[in-house]
């Protein structure tokens, strides 16, 4: 269980995150909503440990990992997807796996996500493997860096902005990958600015406005207008 209790977060002078409340469950996806700037990123980014935050303000399992940095929460076994993907421009598809693999290996996250497994599990990349990451779909850049993250064996997976310029086909796979992850045991915290899609591919939704949660609950028992009202800052 990641859990998140009264996390502030600043950009110097600037408090982008206020007293942020929230828990992600293995096996369970947590959507988070919000119009830009409402402080999606800022948050993934600090629990992925690229802000510092209080030490006391992130528990994984009971374990204190606040403001551990980014290579530590790695080896916790919290990843990120981030918004841009930010794949290895000069290496293929493959060898973006092998590289994020090797490190793991490093660090002791071992498991049964392994780019053998990710090939098998993801056919359209298997042709794929040789060339260059981003000579690639939005899609299947996606999917790439979806499979990066997920050859660390990461307890908690985070995903900034799954669906962004992706073709309705692109995000279907990318989701089928996704439920996959969470069928598996993994806890996946996403953020999806399609809203009836976030709701539809969660157990819980967090709403964010202006650096503050103001709105959660069981995706299945959300009432659309007031989320829609949370999302408009009403």
């Amino acid at each position: 269980m990641l859990r998140i209790e009264n996390m502030d977060a600043c950009y110097g002078l600037f408090q982008a995150l206020f007293r942020v409340n929230l828990e992600a469950a293995r096996g369970e996806t947590l959507a988070l909503i919000g119009s830009n700037g409402a402080g999606k990123s800022t948050l993934l980014r600090a629990i992925a440990g690229a802000i510092r935050v209080g030490r006391s303000t992130i528990t994984l399992d009971g374990k204190a990992i606040g403001g551990d940095p980014e290579h530590s929460q790695i080896a916790n076994g919290i990843a990120l997807v981030p918004e841009g993907r930010r794949l290895f421009a000069d290496l293929t598809v493959e060898e973006n796996l092998l590289v994020a693999a090797g490190a793991a290996k490093k660090i002791g996250r071992t498991g049964e996500w392994t780019p053998e497994r990710l090939f098998k599990e993801l056919p359209a990349l298997d042709p794929l493997r040789s060339r260059p990451a981003t000579a690639l779909s939005g899609g299947q850049q996606q999917l790439v860096a979806i499979a990066r993250s997920l050859v660390m064996n990461p307890q908690i997976l985070m995903c900034d902005e799954v669906s962004l310029g992706l073709s309705p086909v692109a995000v279907d796979v990318v989701y089928q990958l996704l439920r996959k992850v969470k069928q598996a045991g993994t806890a996946v915290i996403m953020v999806e600015q399609n809203v009836s899609r976030a709701l539809a591919e969660s157990d819980h939704y967090c709403c964010l406005q202006k650096g503050r949660v103001v709105l959660k609950g069981v995706s299945a028992q959300a009432d659309y207008g007031r989320v829609a009202h949370a999302y408009f800052g009403a």
